[in-house]
């Protein structure tokens, strides 16, 4: 007689979203991990806690439920029953109340400032997480593209630094779990997304940052990553479904890159297949926003972080890469919980109308709308680039270049909304581009602060930061901060050891964003520029009741400036104040702008003379008897 087989015992290793809230729009769906969970049932007798539906995974170890929770239902612990056969387990779930308003946040707008940090290379406030037992990559700060030991703690201790330079948002590359054996310190390549990489901290240590960071009033942003996870990631042992992922069986397929195979009315679906389903590298899966609980579970999780540590924002990585139908429906269902939320997009591409493509409401003749609220501008970045890298004012040379960029903003649904920047972890350090010059920097700086958007400044820019060896790549260019180590000779977060060429652009960056800050004609103001002359350039930056009037002089001459060609702008003031030097201009009076300077004026309205107060004399009154 055969002995009958004992089913193989269940187990729970893992439950996503690690927690939820009462009174979230978005509907709840438990991704429950463990061992042999195909064909258990899920209950609970938590009042106000419905079991809608279970669905079955590719892999046996798999459950999705989806969940309803009744807006009555009181904060606490839920407990979970999976029954399979005889067997029976339970696991805890805790439902929280929500914080007041949370739904109608604020977030970062043309009024702020973003600064971008990367963890790793800012700061190391606790040497002991270094290298943990954990994680793969050891600390070695020797290898330009190893882990430094950068973390959290680091960031905390040098929040004041940061608002003292006129900061108002922090951006920081992905906090999240990175465990890829090499060059894993940029965060991209996630193995938890729920999880804070320990050699950075951990997650209260996060919602500390933020907690921190809102004391200060200052903003912080995420950067999500729906796009990729990373080899390391722990479900690429046992996926879910098999297109929780793109595969390619036969080869690796990297993608092309090639943005406009996405939205080309005369390309094939083999190129837009690769541009969208290949790897954006060999290290990083490619994930199937096209399968729908993969768009559920990567909703959810950014609506946890939001939530749970209290956020302001987003910003998604190689967002045109996701397919397209399904990253759209996760922007609009973001949206749908934090209406208010900004959420800036990486659209890397050099073309005003592929940038456009990604904005909400863009007449799109396709018909698509992605509902991105914000995006990078990274044409406007390279015209920046382009125009001070070079004395020249040939047709499309010097600051005609620029000044094309900034005429095809009739492209753009909203160019207010754009996020611009000089430099940021992915390109060349603004100060390499320039070779050093101080002044080139300086008037980069005085363009970031002054034209149309929401500016980003990367870490280091504001003391001209260079790469340590341009042979060396992008680990090189993403170099420490001086002073975020105890071994340090010098300390740029005092300016202990600054050289006068890192003194002078850091005092010129400080004045401008901090004079930013309360500059309302930057924050609102529409912008009206004049084509440039000898390559010379200016514009205007104006409401209805302020002006700032920029003007530039990148060539090595010294140049007069031409009231009257700039005379449309002018109507209606008198002079004003150049806040870079604190030097007060008269209208009509020569004045010399030397080589390589800007001019941010702050204009003053003619004063007009009151009018002389004759006081009468009191009438004499007769009375008669």
């Amino acid at each position: 007689m055969k002995k009958s087989k004992q089913p193989a015992e269940i187990m729970v290793k893992r439950v996503e979203p690690l927690s939820w809230w009462i009174g979230m729009k978005t509907p709840l769906q438990l991704m429950i991990y463990g061992e042999n969970l195909a064909g258990s049932t899920v209950h609970t007798q938590r009042k106000g806690v419905k079991i809608q539906k279970i669905h079955k995974a590719d892999s046996p170890n798999y459950l999705f439920v989806d969940i309803e929770i009744a807006p009555t239902t009181q904060a606490g612990k839920c407990i979970f029953e999976i029954k399979k056969g005889t067997q029976i387990i339970q696991f805890d779930y805790l439902l929280e109340k929500r914080r007041k308003d949370s739904a109608r946040r604020t977030s970062f707008s043309a009024v702020d400032t973003i600064y971008l940090v990367m963890p790793d290379r800012f700061a190391n406030g606790d040497t002991s997480n270094d290298s943990t037992p954990f994680t793969v990559e050891k600390s070695n700060r020797k290898n330009p593209s190893g882990r430094h030991g950068g973390d959290l703690q680091g960031i905390i201790n040098h929040l004041d630094y940061i608002a003292d330079l006129g900061m108002t948002t922090l951006w920081i590359t992905p906090p999240q779990l990175d465990n890829e054996p090499e060059q894993s310190y940029h965060g991209y390549a996630c193995a938890d997304y729920y999880q804070v990489d320990p050699r950075y901290g951990d997650n209260e240590l996060y919602r500390q940052l933020v907690t921190e960071a809102h004391w200060r009033d200052m903003q912080v942003i995420m950067d999500a990553v729906p796009n990729h996870c990373g080899m390391a990631h722990w479900w690429m042992q046992d996926l879910p479904f098999w297109n929780w992922i793109h595969h390619h069986p036969k080869e690796f397929l990297r993608s092309s890159y090639r943005l406009v195979s996405i939205m080309d009315p005369n390309g094939s679906q083999r190129d837009l297949k690769q541009t969208v389903d290949g790897w954006f590298d060999n290290s990083m899966p490619d994930m199937a926003l096209e399968n729908p609980f993969v768009r559920q579970y990567f909703l959810q999780l950014y609506c946890w972080w939001i939530e749970w540590a209290d956020l302001d924002g987003l910003r998604v990585d190689t967002f045109p890469y996701n397919d397209r139908e399904g990253i759209s429906w996760w922007t609009a269902s973001i949206l749908n919980e934090y209406p208010n939320l900004n959420i800036v997009a990486e659209c890397w591409h050099s073309s005003p109308s592929v940038i456009a493509y990604w904005m909400r409401n863009n007449q799109n003749k396709d018909g698509y709308n992605s509902h991105l609220p914000s995006a990078m501008d990274f044409p406007l970045q390279e015209a920046i680039q382009e125009s001070l890298s070079k004395d020249s004012s040939g047709w499309m040379e010097g600051f005609n270049r620029l000044y094309e960029a900034v005429g095809l903003d009739f492209i753009y649904p909203d160019p207010m909304s754009l996020l611009i920047f000089l430099d940021n972890h992915d390109v060349a350090r603004f100060a390499d581009t320039m070779k050093g010059n101080k002044d080139k920097i300086k008037m980069g700086l005085t363009l970031l602060a002054t034209l149309r958007g929401i500016p980003q400044l990367y870490y280091g820019t504001e003391y001209g930061f260079r790469s340590t060896n341009l042979s060396q790549g992008d680990g090189a260019a993403r170099r420490d901060f001086p002073g975020g180590w105890k071994k340090d000779r010098k300390d740029l977060f005092t300016g202990d050891g600054a050289t006068p060429y890192e003194t002078e652009i850091f005092q010129h960056t400080c004045r401008l964003f901090n004079w930013r800050k309360t500059a309302v004609a930057i924050h609102q103001g529409a912008l009206k520029h004049f084509l440039p002359v000898n390559n010379t350039y200016g514009y205007f930056r104006y409401t209805a009741k302020e002006s700032v009037f920029v003007f530039f002089n990148p060539t090595r001459k010294e140049v007069a400036l031409d009231w009257e060609h700039f005379s449309e702008g002018l109507h209606g003031y008198e002079g004003g104040t150049d806040i870079l030097t604190g030097e007060t201009l008269v209208i009509g009076e020569t004045y010399f702008v030397k080589p390589h300077q800007s001019l941010v004026i702050e204009l003053k309205p003619i004063t007009k003379p009151k009018p002389v107060q004759v006081k009468k004399r009191a009438s004499k009154t007769t009375s008669r008897k």
